[in-house]
């Protein structure tokens, strides 16, 4: 059942790329144009509509779970081999982008928070739990 929740990932993630290459090739630039986070989308949507249908076990789950804890680290990976200094270089259009998306994000945090309802904090851990923890 892993294996389900591993091919559901791999789909999404040849769906995203496709998308990512067909978008750079329709902008006129010769790469993937977010691939990785298309196909991100698509395995949330994906996930969600499965699970709601009753087709998702809770042990394809783990094969998701597995790939997003290393998500993280696969995405750092992908950044460091950017070039960095030709972008810094090609002129102060990347630097505006980048810190416009370090404002628009900064800015979107008070209103993410606000959304959905309060809720009651939880109960203090009593000592089974902490020592199972």
């Amino acid at each position: 059942m892993v294996l389900y929740g591993v091919a559901a990932l791999a789909l999404c993630m040849l769906a995203g790329t496709i998308v990512g290459e067909v978008l750079g090739a329709l902008l006129g630039i010769d790469a993937n144009v977010g691939g990785v986070g298309f196909a991100m989308i698509m395995l949330i949507f994906a996930v969600e509509w499965l699970r709601r249908k009753g087709h998702f076990p809770k042990a394809s789950e783990q094969g998701i779970l597995f790939w997003s804890a290393m998500y993280i680290p696969i995405v750092i990976a992908m950044a460091s081999i950017q070039n960095v200094a030709a972008a810094v270089s090609g002129g102060p259009m990347a630097i505006l982008a980048g810190l416009g998306a370090l404002v628009a994000g900064a800015a979107l945090v008070p209103v993410l928070a606000k959304i959905g309802t309060p809720s009651e904090p939880l109960p203090p851990l009593t000592e089974q739990e902490k020592q199972e923890a």
